[in-house]
């Protein structure tokens, strides 16, 4: 029976004498589940619709009492200013279920947290936690969930309507898949049910491939749909809202570049949709609302299509019933707050009485009419990892994407291109295909650079990458038209014979200056993106700022939400405000993430407080930052050079904050310094002293400051030279990078000879910075805030894991334990001195090792906010970000304090949130290249609980179990697994070993009480599931000492299993230890816990603000 009792249309808002919104009147309390750690294929889009889901309840009734659970602990949902009580516990049934017995919410949202949310909810119904609670469901009903999530359920609803969909075969063991891809016919494709982002889906063309894939599939969901291929068809999606009374729109549809086969979060999108007749975008939409009536949706909804590239036959590839990805993608591009109507819809609340926020004079029942388009492409980082798969396919590997807004297909197109990786000019080839009609063939992460250099370099027709790629000719020919310009400028022998016609149309088709001074051929004289800038403002070609307008203009748009573009005569707006430009962190990858964006986001909230105008550039559609009624003004727009110049100009600003955004607006700093735009806080040339080894190393040796011996080599023979004199491990960083080859440990003379000789290009044009590794060392993060060289506040944190593991991929711990007083006193010295030389102003990083012999030793510093401001902020309760706002302006800057001397009755700890379940083929294996794509971070009232939580939190952990099997296995010449197996020895464990000398290992001496099971690894890889099944083997420790030389190393065997079968993987040695005391002192109570009758609260389930004492 459904929640909402009236069920009439009701009227608008504007209609005030009869306004009188029905709402859910007994609401007192909402629990709202996040959805925890960023990973691929749950990322940052949910903590923007978190984010609104809370201000819409807020803005509705701000008595209601909002409840938050989610232990990413970087996001900007998770503050006091948002919700009113945070839980940094696991999202999982169990930890919601001691919340719920906790606080007695009436209600609970189930639709912002992505598939963890989704899952946990339906979960929660079916154990009975919500009718034993009566706990209200808003918003979609979980009937609907269950339908939507289940294959077989899907499949018979939708037949219901004679809506077409795939024709499948749910399944829930091999042999059924098996005979049902049979039947179907090859090709097929697996999806997983109750999973994201694709997770566990892919195709295959014959039995083999299919037992496979069907194997890890089933080990991360309880069903699975063998479905018939239709690679190549266009795929088509529609993003709706729908009421509790019927009233439907769709808010906005999407057409992906690629062709079927690619997941929708790996292709390069565009909206509205471009090559649809006007009888196929109806068809869609009318079944699109068909589907969602229904289902009975409430909220917010996406459907995904298959439609026939040369007829009109369609199949719907599968509905969301949730906020997802691509929800968070159309708000951004109609500015259509989708997330936040469906909070508002959840409420009561029907389309006819929520107004439109762009128009504020039209109600939110409407469907937006774009006059711009918009580009999405994904970013992916597969080059950091080893032996991974770089296709493209049904499941989904990138790490975060961009949107760009331009007036036309080419200028939206070239904008996002070098938003998702600013080395790349825009649309363009490159020569590094051998085959390149195998790399049009084939999806990649590369295959937009193999488009590019057979249109542009090598003279394909448009008809042959069609035929390769099966993109559709529409795009392609628009492709062509950028390879026309690039034609027309290389025709150009001398900047004096740019005309104005070419450099407009150039402009006007998205070409960055910087492309432009790169295109034309000109001997023997460089020209920079500043002279074409010169020349273009010169010719009076300018740039104007347009409105989002989502009624092409019907209606006056009154939104402060923009985007730049040549392909207009006037601006929307005047430019009086005289803002501080805000420098967002632009795309979501490894080492940037949702923690820079909550530092941008708290320096415009700041800025604002003290009476300043905002103004955010950024061009991340997942972000909160990208929300427009955080600032005054929000660019959508590149963070170039050329970009930020632009706007500066055009704003009149009265400074820039290069500091809160990661290393992106780092790296334009000094440019912009040296063309006189002023830039808030420690000024640029001071930034490049640190940047650059050099200088940085002299200025520490200046101020008597500890570094590991380093040294700048050009040649191979002074690398060998340097190396044979400081001793081996050395860490090498290449300046120029060949094949995805970054910072790497070396440990012999014939290792780097081979790194240096492959890996990268050593010349005096080139050289390699190498330094000293010092290993087994303590590594400790300082973050801090200056004043004119006066450091105001610092926070430091111990890595649990020692040096060589990179400070993001590493487990943090805020207060320190294990760090003496005389420690820290010499650290806060060392930032003293650093703050001083560099005369900072605002945030500061410093990486530091102990090694316990001689002095402290910075490792690495970064004038700039660090990953690690949102945990030592939230942990300590003061916001470092607002401190380095007051000392950017000198206004209201607090005086020095020392936290560190502070007691603390409380740890927290922040564990890495890894992705490698997407990575097929990638190795789990820790070093100084950063693997992870999120982080979560729990408290506890000692290191042991905080760690035992904050494990807990990361995706899909389960925790082991006694009498379950744990498999051990790595490097036998040292202690570390020894003192693992001793930990864990009388919790009652089977403990297993790859082979004799690891049986050997444990059992000479006699000190462990367990039997040592030997249980050698099959060879054979589709024998793995079942060696795991049977042994049931619930936790992997494999701690080897290096990575693995080729895939058939027994130790890449053990780790990559524990991936693809979903088990707790544990590969370096202090978090492994630290695990194991934590089974050792925990286990016991968590099996009481879960065997006991009634609902037991465990100690560490405790809220934000009551751990700290305070609302921070």
């Amino acid at each position: 029976m459904s929640i909402y009792k009236n069920t009439q249309p009701t009227v608008s808002i504007y209609n005030s004498e009869c306004y009188n919104p029905q709402l859910l009147h007994d609401i007192k309390s909402v629990l709202i589940i996040g959805s925890g750690g960023l990973s691929i294929g749950q990322a940052g889009e949910f903590d923007y619709s978190g984010s609104q889901a809370i201000k819409a309840i807020k803005d509705s009734n701000s008595n209601i009492n909002i409840i938050l659970i989610n232990p990413n602990i970087a996001t900007n949902q998770t503050s006091h200013s948002l919700a009113d009580r945070v839980y940094y516990l696991p999202v999982t049934p169990e930890y919601i279920t001691y919340i719920i017995e906790k606080e007695r919410p009436d209600s609970i949202l189930l639709t912002f947290g992505g598939q963890t949310g989704l899952n946990c909810g339906i979960s929660l119904k079916e154990n009975g936690i919500l009718d034993k609670y009566n706990v209200k469901v808003l918003g979609t009903p979980i009937k609907t969930l269950v339908t939507s999530e289940d294959r077989d359920l899907f499949a018979k609803a939708l037949n219901e309507i004679n809506i077409p969909i795939a024709e499948s075969i749910a399944c829930d063991n091999i042999d059924d898949v098996i005979a049902s891809a049979n039947k179907i016919g090859y090709p097929v494709i697996i999806r997983s049910a109750y999973a994201l982002g694709g997770l566990g889906s892919g195709f295959a063309n014959n039995d083999t491939e299919l037992k496979n894939l069907a194997s890890q599939s089933l080990a991360l969901a309880p069903q699975v749909l063998v479905e018939k291929s239709m690679k190549g068809w266009k795929e088509i999606e529609y993003e709706v809202v729908r009421d509790h009374v019927g009233n439907c729109i769709t808010v906005c549809n999407m057409e992906n570049f690629d062709p079927l086969g690619v997941h929708t979060g790996d292709s390069i999108v565009f909206a509205p949709s471009q090559t649809l007749s006007d009888e196929e975008f109806h068809m869609l939409r009318t079944a699109a609302i068909k589907i969602i009536n229904h289902l009975g949706v409430i909220g917010e909804c996406n459907v995904q299509y298959a439609l026939q590239p040369d007829g009109l036959e369609y199949k719907v590839i599968e509905v969301n019933a949730r906020l997802s990805r691509s929800s968070a993608l159309a708000s951004k591009a109609t500015g259509y707050p989708l997330a936040y109507t469906a909070a508002k819809i959840a409420l009561g609340y029907t389309l006819p009485e929520l107004p439109n926020p762009i128009t504020t004079t039209t109600v939110a029942n409407f469907e937006p009419a774009l006059d711009y388009i918009v580009a999405k492409i994904p970013k992916w980082d597969l080059s950091k990892f080893q032996y991974v798969n770089r296709d493209i396919g049904s499941a989904m590997k990138s790490v975060g994407e961009v949107m760009a807004i331009g007036r036309c297909y080419e200028e939206a197109f070239q904008k996002a291109i070098r938003q998702v990786d600013p080395s790349l000019l825009g649309f363009q080839g490159s020569d590094e295909f051998e085959d390149l009609d195998e790399a049009l063939k084939t999806p990649t992460d590369r295959r937009l650079l193999a488009i590019g250099q057979a249109l542009i370099v090598e003279n394909y027709t448009v008809e042959r990458v069609h035929e390769l790629t099966k993109i559709d000719k529409w795009f392609l020919h628009k492709c062509s038209n950028i390879v026309d310009i690039y034609k027309y400028l290389a025709q150009v022998k001398d900047i004096t014979q740019l005309s104005y016609k070419l450099l407009l149309k150039a402009k006007k088709l998205g070409f960055s200056d910087k492309q432009i001074a790169k295109s034309i051929n000109i001997e023997e004289q460089l020209i920079d993106e500043l002279q074409i800038r010169e020349l273009r403002k010169s010719k009076g070609i300018i740039p104007f700022v347009k409105r989002i307008d989502t009624l092409a203009a019907e209606f006056p748009a009154d939104t402060n939400y923009l985007y730049i573009t040549y392909n207009a005569t006037k601006s929307d707006i005047e430019f009086n405000d005289n803002g501080v430009l805000v420098l967002g962190s632009g795309v979501y990858r490894i080492g940037s993430s949702v923690e820079f964006d909550w530092c941008a986001v708290n320096a415009a909230k700041s800025l604002r407080e003290q009476g300043k105008k905002t103004v955010m550039i950024n061009y991340n559609p997942e972000t909160v930052s990208t929300d427009f009624d955080e600032v005054d003004r929000l660019y959508f727009e590149e963070l170039s050079l050329e970009r930020v110049m632009d706007i500066y100009d055009l704003e009149h600003s009265e400074g820039c904050i290069i500091s809160v955004g990661g290393q992106l607006p780092q790296n334009i700093a000094l440019k912009l310094f040296e063309n006189g735009y002023k830039t808030l806080g420690t000024s640029p040339v001071d930034i490049d002293n640190a940047e650059n080894r050099h200088k940085f190393s002299s200025i520490l040796d200046s101020i008597q400051v500890g570094q590991p011996e380093w040294s700048e080599n050009s040649t191979l023979e002074s690398a060998e030279e340097f190396c044979n004199k400081v001793g081996y491990p050395v860490l090498i960083r290449p300046s120029y990078v060949l094949s995805g080859a970054a910072m790497s440990v070396v440990n012999s003379e014939e290792e780097l000879d081979k790194k240096l000789t492959l890996a990268s290009d050593i010349s005096p044009d080139h050289p390699v910075v190498i330094s000293k590794f010092i290993e087994g060392a303590q590594e400790i993060d300082v973050d801090a805030v200056a004043h004119n060289g006066s450091v105001l506040v610092h926070a430091i944190s111990e890595h649990i894991e020692n040096a060589g593991v990179h400070s993001g991929d590493a487990s943090l711990v805020l207060p320190p334990q294990q760090i003496s007083s005389a420690i820290k006193t010499e650290l806060l010295s060392i930032a003293k001195k650093v703050a001083k030389a560099w005369n900072i102003t605002g945030p500061f990083n410093m990486q530091i090792i102990n090694d316990g012999i001689g002095p402290l030793k910075v490792i690495e510093c970064n004038i700039r906010a660090s990953r690690s401001f949102p945990f030592v902020s939230k942990v300590l309760g003061v916001n470092f970000i607002d401190i380095a706002v007051k000392a950017f302006l000198s206004k209201h800057v607090p005086e020095p304090v020392d936290l560190m001397s502070k007691e603390y009755n409380y740890v927290a700890t922040k564990v890495p949130q890894f992705s490698f379940t997407r990575l097929a083929g990638a190795d789990p294996f820790l070093g100084v290249e950063m693997a992870s794509t999120g982080e979560v971070a729990s408290f506890g009232a000692n290191l042991i609980e905080s760690y035992w939580t904050a494990i807990q939190s990361t995706s899909n952990f389960k925790v082991p179990l006694p009498p379950s099997g744990i498999l051990v296995g790595g490097d036998l010449t040292k202690n570390y697994i020894k003192n693992v197996v001793k930990t864990i020895d009388t919790l009652g464990f089977k403990i297993y070993v790859p082979n004799q000398s690891t049986y050997d290992y444990l059992t000479s001496e006699k000190e462990i009480q367990s039997e040592i099971i030997i249980a050698e690894i099959p060879a054979d890889k589709s024998k793995l599931r079942k060696y795991f099944q049977q042994l049931d083997i619930q936790t992997v420790f494999n701690l080897a000492s290096k990575k693995a030389e080729d895939t058939l190393d027994e130790n890449y065997i053990m780790r990559r299993s524990a991936i693809d079968f979903a088990i707790p993987l544990f590969n370096e040695h202090e978090t492994s230890l630290l695990f194991a005391k934590c089974l050792q002192k925990k286990v016991d109570e968590k099996i009481k816990i879960l065997n006991s009758n009634d609902v037991v609260i465990p100690p560490e389930v405790h809220s934000w603000d009551e751990v700290l004492g305070f609302k921070a």
